[in-house]
């Protein structure tokens, strides 16, 4: 790919498995901090690429324009971005692909995204926004030599919960370029199997990696599914809470049940795994250790 960055496609293509983390844009220079002191500690892992996420609307936009450019330029990791066309025109679009392009970033995760829960005051949907995903995994087709990834829902997407419906739209955007898929995070190997098998009954053979979200805030990760519509096991939010007000014990619990999950999936034949760290490394960590990811790759 143009700037020498290995496309992930290829990557997944080669048959190692796949282990990648994702990150969220600092509101602050201490959550700046916080974020480059994660990517450091997890940068000697070698993970197959990373991720840095887009807020509703765009609201993030230039923040993780910046810091993946930033990855790319100052770390040996190879990042993908994130790109959301609720609400915003395809000139913006093409502003912020050619920004992503300029920082040498060739790996994009197209999404179709949110409308901001507090927008400015200034903010507006444009009325020539793409409705949806699949307009902008065409839109970075066209642009460029991007490789593409896209979300997958494996209880189903929280606007809809038709999972046999979902599965189509995935494989839609597969038909129109998209390379990968990550999904979003959930507690059931067995949902995730569920959902790879609907996808290729929809006429889809495209690599599915797992979202991992090891729990290491109980309250935060409940309302974080309750926002995605992701089930919380019952007898794992009862041990937690528990605990809850022991940080290392809620962290123990957590590395523990997705490390549990992680084998699972593994044993199952997922692809890889992709790990959504809060922009934090320890439990990350943790769990690469325990299941001793390094030798897998």
């Amino acid at each position: 790919m143009p700037g020498g960055a290995p496309a992930i496609r290829d990557l997944l293509a080669s048959g190692t498995r796949s282990y990648s983390f994702e990150f969220f844009p600092p509101r602050d220079a201490a959550g700046e901090e916080q974020l480059w002191q994660a990517i450091r500690r997890l940068e000697p892992l070698r993970p197959t690429f990373v991720s840095v996420t887009y807020g509703a609307g765009g609201s993030t936009r230039d923040r993780t324009v910046r810091v993946t450019g930033r990855i790319a330029t100052e770390t040996t990791l190879t990042p993908m971005g994130h790109l959301t066309c609720y609400g915003t025109s395809p000139s913006e679009l093409r502003t912020v692909i050619g920004a992503y392009a300029d920082a040498g970033v060739h790996n994009v995760l197209a999404l179709r995204g949110d409308p901001p829960r507090n927008p400015p005051p200034d903010w507006h949907e444009a009325a020539d926004a793409p409705k949806h995903a699949d307009e902008l995994v065409m839109m970075l087709r066209r642009l460029g030599d991007f490789c593409v990834g896209v979300a997958a829902h494996p209880e189903g997407h929280p606007q809809s919960k038709d999972l046999e419906l979902d599965a189509k739209h995935l494989a839609q955007k597969a038909a129109v370029g998209a390379d990968f898929a990550i999904t979003q995070f959930f507690f059931d190997a067995r949902q995730y199997f569920e959902l790879v098998d609907r996808v290729a009954a929809a006429g889809a053979d495209i690599p599915i990696l797992p979202g991992i979200m090891p729990v290491t805030n109980v309250r935060q990760i409940q309302r974080m599914a309750e926002l995605s519509g992701a089930a919380f096991p019952e007898d794992l939010a009862q041990r937690l809470l528990a605990v809850e007000d022991d940080p290392e014990e809620v962290r123990r619990i957590g590395v523990e049940a997705a490390c549990v999950l992680c084998d699972d999936l593994l044993d199952g034949g997922a692809p890889g795994l992709h790990f959504y760290t809060l922009n934090r490394s320890t439990a990350t960590m943790e769990i690469y250790a325990a299941l001793g990811l390094a030798a897998r790759r």
